[in-house]
C-alpha cells in the first residue's frame, strides 16, 4: 500500500494555539508542540491535498480541514481523533469560518465543478447536526463569483466579507508600478484592509464603506512581490514577508515604525499569529516553519525535507546514519532522518554565499556518491555561463570521526572536460581494507579512475586523490558506471553499447548493445543474480544481459524511468510510465516476469527512487509484501512529494485518527478511567460473593465496546448521553450462551450460603487464591457432592496442622 511519508511539503495556513501549532501537510494535518518542536499528532483521513484548515469557532479544542477530495473534517487535535466528515463533493481550494456563523463555513470551489475553466466562486456551506459520523453537505448558497482560487486572496474581517478587487487600481502605473495584487489582511478591531501587490507595496485601505470615498495609504521596503500579511491580534502591527527572507513588523500602520527580523533562510510563504498574541510563525519555500516572540526572536525551526528547485544528486543514502541524502538549499546536502521525520544538518558543500536574485547564474551541486562505510563522500559542482563555459569542481570530502562531521580533503578542477554524469565507489575497498577507488564518467567520452594515495612529505602526513586510469570507447559520451557487488567488474555505459571492464587490470572484457536506445539507467545483480547485469534505454526497453553466456538474456518494453536493486536481495525495482501515472515492477533478474505489479503508484513521474536497508527486519504477514521485509523503496516524484510503500492496512495506519472514537488500550488512560476503572476492579474483588456472576461481569466489563468508549474516551468528544444509552444497555445484559452456566453457579452457591454464611466466606476467599474462576467453574459444574460432604470438607480445610512442622 503506497503512502506519503511525513515528508511532505508543508502548504497552506498556519494556526498556533497556546502549546500548539497546526499545519496542513499534503494530504495530513500536523499538529506540533510549540514547546518541544515535536510532532504531537498527524491527522490522516483526507485522501488529497489538504488546502485549508481553520479552529472551530465555537470550541477551540476542534480543528475543521478541507481538501481537495471534496470533504471537510472536524477533528478533535488534541488527541488526534477524527469526530466528523462532511461530504461536500467539489474540489475544496480554500476555507473560512465565522463565529457568528455556527451552523455555516465558507469555502472556494470551482465555477460548474470544472477546474479547466479557471473560474471560482465563494459559496456557504451549512453542516447539518446529525451524530452520523459521515454526512452530506448538499446545502450551498452562492455568495461571490468569479474570484481566485487562492486562498490569501480572501479575507473575512468584521462579520463581512471582503476580497481584494474591491478597489480599483490600474495594473501598472505611469512610474512603471505593478500594482497587481497578491495578498489581503482584514484588521481585527477596526474597518481597515491591507493587500500586498506585486511591486513590493502594501497598502491601507479605509472608508470602503463609501462607494467613492474611500482612503489609502502605502507603506514600501520589499523590493519584489510581497507574499502574506498578517496583523495582530490586537491589531496593533501588520506583519509582511516576501522573497528577502526578512520579516517586517510594521506598527501602527506608519512607514516610519517598522523593525526587521532578517536572514531567516528562504522566502516567506506565509504569516501567522498566535491568538493570544504571544507568538508568531512564518512558513518558506524551502518547507520550514519559524516560531517568532512577538518581540521579533527566533523561538523555535521546525524543519521539514528542503524542497529544491531541482534534485540533481538524486536519492543517496548515508551508510553511517542511515539518512536520506539529496540537495537541499542552494549549494547544500540535507542529511535527512526518515525514522524521525526531522533534518540532522546541512553540508555545506560549494560554501559561496548565494545571491537571490532571478537569471543569474550560479555554483549548482550535481552529483554525490557515498563509500561503503560512509568514511568519504564525492561531491561535483558545476556552473554554465553559457554551452562554452563550463566549470568543473570535484570535492572529496573524508568523515572526521573526533569533529562528528566531513571535512574536505581533495579539490580537483575540470576533472572531465565535459559534464560529469555519474560517479560511483567500488564498495569491497572499504570492507577489505582496501585502496579506496571512485569511477567518474562524463560526456567528454572519458571515464577515470581515482584513488587514494599518500602524499606525506618529511614536514606532514596527508592523504589526496590522484587519477589512476582513464578509459574510453570509440570517443562516445560516457552516460552511466557501476561496480559489481564483489567489485571484481565496472560496467560503463556509452551511448548505446554497455561496457565491461576488469577493475583489476582495467582491461575491457565485453560490450553489450542494443539498438536504437540510448542507455539511460544500469545496475548489476546482486547475491544469487550477480551474473547478471541490467540497462535501461530511452526508447522504452528493459535488458538483462548474462555475465557467463555474454547474451541478451530477457527484454521487456516497459518504458523504465527508474531502476533501483535492493542491497540486501536479489529484487529489483523498476518504475515506469506508459500513459497517465506511474507503475512500479518488482522483479529478480533470473526471472523475467515480475512476482509485484503495482499500478497507477502515483499521480505524477518518478524521478528518483532508493531501497533503504531496515535496522530489523520486518515480519510481513502477505507474501505480496515480503519485498520490503528488508529494505522500504522509497521515491521523489517531479512535483518533489517524497512517497514510499506501508505494509500495514489502511485501518492500522489510520488509527487513531480513524471513524472510530475509543482509543485502544495502548493509549494513555483518562483520570475518569483510572478512577472509575481502579473503583470498580476494587468493588468486584471485595463484594463478589456470587462468583459466577462476577465472572459474567468481569468478562463483559473486558469486552464491551460501550463501556470502553465511555471510560476512554475524552468528555468533549463523547457523544450524547442518549445516543450510547441503549448500546451500554444492550452490553450489560447476559448473553443466552452464559445463562445456563450463571443459573448452576447461582444455585449451588445459594444452597451453601443457607447453611454458613460465615463459612462460605471464608472458602471462597481461599479458593480465589488457589485457582482461577474457570477452573472453579468446571469444578462446580463436574464434580457433585452432598451437603454434608462438602461441609464436612469445608471442616477438615479450617484445622489447624501447624504442629506436624514440629515432628
Amino acid at each position: 500500500m503506497l503512502i506519503n511519508t511525513e515528508l511532505n511539503y508543508i502548504r497552506e495556513t498556519f494556526l498556533p494555539l497556546q502549546l500548539y501549532l497546526l499545519c496542513a501537510s499534503g494530504d495530513y494535518v500536523k499538529v506540533y508542540s510549540t514547546a518541544t518542536e515535536e510532532c504531537v499528532h498527524i491527522l490522516q483521513g483526507h485522501t488529497n491535498l489538504v488546502t485549508g484548515i481553520q479552529l472551530n469557532p465555537q470550541n477551540h479544542m476542534q480543528l475543521y480541514s478541507c481538501s481537495l477530495d471534496g470533504t471537510v473534517k472536524l477533528w478533535d487535535f488534541t488527541d488526534g481523533i477524527l469526530i466528523k466528515t462532511f461530504v461536500v463533493g467539489y474540489k475544496l481550494f480554500a476555507f473560512y469560518t465565522l463565529a457568528g456563523s455556527e451552523d455555516s463555513v465558507f469555502i472556494i470551489i470551482p465555477k460548474k465543478n470544472e477546474e479547466s475553466l479557471d473560474s471560482f466562486q465563494l459559496v456557504s456551506v451549512k453542516l447539518p447536526k446529525t451524530p452520523d459520523q459521515a454526512v452530506e453537505a448538499k446545502e450551498l448558497s452562492l455568495i461571490l463569483d468569479d474570484i481566485g482560487q487562492s486562498p490569501k486572496c480572501t479575507a473575512f474581517g468584521r462579520e463581512v466579507y471582503l476580497l481584494f478587487w474591491m478597489f480599483p487600481l490600474s495594473a501598472t502605473s505611469r512610474k512603471g508600478a505593478n500594482n497587481y495584487f497578491t495578498c489581503v489582511a482584514c484588521h481585527p478591531k477596526e474597518d481597515c484592509i491591507a493587500s500586498g501587490h506585486k511591486d513590493g507595496k502594501i497598502r491601507l485601505w479605509r472608508n470602503f464603506n463609501h462607494k467613492r470615498e474611500y482612503t489609502f495609504s502605502t507603506l514600501h521596503w520589499h523590493h519584489d512581490v510581497v507574499m502574506d500579511l498578517a496583523f495582530s491580534v490586537e491589531g496593533t502591527s501588520l506583519l509582511s514577508g516576501g522573497v528577502e527572507s526578512v520579516l517586517v513588523q510594521w506598527r501602527d500602520g506608519s512607514d516610519c515604525k517598522k523593525e526587521f527580523l532578517p536572514r531567516l533562510g528562504s522566502a516567506i510563504e506565509h504569516i501567522s499569529a498566535s491568538p493570544d498574541g504571544t507568538l508568531y510563525c512564518t512558513s518558506h519555500t524551502e518547507n520550514k516553519i519559524t516560531l517568532i516572540h512577538s518581540n521579533l526572536r527566533v523561538s523555535a525551526v521546525i524543519q521539514g525535507l528542503v524542497k529544491g528547485t531541482d534534485i540533481k544528486t538524486g536519492l543517496v543514502i548515508d551508510p553511517r546514519t542511515k539518512a536520506l541524502v539529496l540537495n537541499g538549499k542552494p549549494g547544500h546536502l540535507q542529511f535527512y532522518c526518515l525514522q524521525t521525520d526531522k533534518q540532522l544538518y546541512n553540508l555545506d558543500i560549494v560554501q559561496q554565499e548565494y545571491i537571490h536574485q532571478i537569471g543569474l547564474n550560479q555554483v549548482d551541486l550535481v552529483k554525490a556518491a557515498f563509500s561503503a562505510r560512509g568514511s568519504w563522500l564525492a561531491t561535483v559542482e558545476q556552473r554554465e555561463e553559457k554551452e562554452t563555459e563550463l566549470e568543473l569542481q570535484m570535492k572529496l570530502w573524508n568523515y572526521d570521526e573526533q569533529t562528528q562531521s566531513f571535512t574536505l580533503n581533495t579539490r580537483i578542477n575540470m576533472p572531465h572536460e565535459d559534464h560529469v554524469t555519474a560517479l560511483c565507489f567500488r564498495d569491497t575497498d572499504e570492507l577489505e581494507d582496501g585502496t579506496p577507488t571512485l569511477v567518474t564518467a562524463g560526456k567528454d567520452g572519458q571515464f577515470k579512475v581515482w584513488v587514494l594515495v599518500d602524499d606525506s612529505d618529511s614536514e606532514k602526513q596527508s592523504m589526496g586523490w590522484n587519477c589512476d586510469f582513464v578509459g574510453s570507447y570509440h570517443n562516445y559520451p560516457a552516460t552511466n558506471c557501476c561496480f559489481s557487488e564483489d567489485g571484481s567488474l565496472l560496467a560503463v555505459s556509452f551511448e548505446e553499447t554497455v561496457t565491461v571492464w576488469n577493475s583489476d587490470t582495467w582491461d575491457l572484457i565485453c560490450t553489450f548493445c542494443h539498438p536504437p536506445g540510448k542507455i539511460q539507467n544500469l545496475c548489476f545483480g546482486r547475491l544469487s543474480c550477480s551474473k547478471y547485469l541490467l540497462g535501461t534505454t530511452d526508447n522504452g526497453f528493459l535488458c538483462c544481459w548474462n555475465l557467463l553466456s555474454c547474451a541478451l538474456e530477457w527484454s521487456a518494453q516497459l518504458n523504465v524511468m527508474v531502476l533501483q536493486p535492493d542491497p540486501l536481495s536479489e529484487n529489483i525495482a523498476a518504475v515506469s510510465q506508459l500513459l497517465e501515472g506511474s507503475d512500479l515492477f518488482v522483479f529478480k533478474p533470473n526471472e523475467p516476469r515480475p512476482f509485484c505489479i503495482q499500478r497507477n503508484v502515483c499521480r505524477e513521474r518518478v524521478q528518483w527512487a532508493v531501497f533503504i536497508p531496515r535496522d530489523v527486519p520486518e515480519s510481513v504477514g502477505s507474501e505480496k509484501h515480503q519485498w520490503l521485509s528488508r529494505s522500504q523503496l522509497y521515491f521523489l516524484t517531479e512535483t518533489q512529494d517524497l512517497l514510499t510503500f506501508s505494509t500495514k492496512s489502511t485501518e492500522e495506519r489510520l488509527t487513531p485518527s480513524s471513524k472510530q472514537l475509543a482509543v485502544e488500550e495502548s493509549l494513555p488512560m483518562t483520570p475518569f478511567y483510572l478512577l472509575l476503572g481502579k473503583h470498580r476492579h476494587q468493588q468486584q474483588s471485595k463484594e463478589n460473593a456470587d462468583l459466577g456472576t462476577a465472572v459474567v461481569q468481569s468478562h463483559l466489563a473486558q469486552v464491551s465496546p460501550a463501556i470502553k468508549e465511555l471510560l476512554h474516551t475524552p468528555a468533549h468528544v463523547l457523544p450524547s448521553a442518549s445516543f450510547l444509552c441503549s448500546i451500554f444497555i444492550n452490553s450489560m445484559l447476559i448473553s443466552k450462551e452464559n445463562k445456563s452456566a450463571g443459573e448452576v453457579v447461582e444455585v449451588e452457591m445459594d444452597s451453601e450460603k443457607a447453611e454458613d454464611e460465615s463459612d462460605e466466606d471464608l472458602d471462597l476467599t481461599e479458593m480465589e487464591q488457589d485457582m482461577n474462576p474457570t477452573e472453579f467453574l468446571d469444578e462446580i459444574t463436574q464434580t457433585k457432592l452432598s451437603k454434608s460432604q462438602e461441609k464436612q470438607l469445608r471442616k477438615i480445610r479450617r484445622m489447624d496442622y501447624s504442629w506436624v512442622a514440629v515432628l
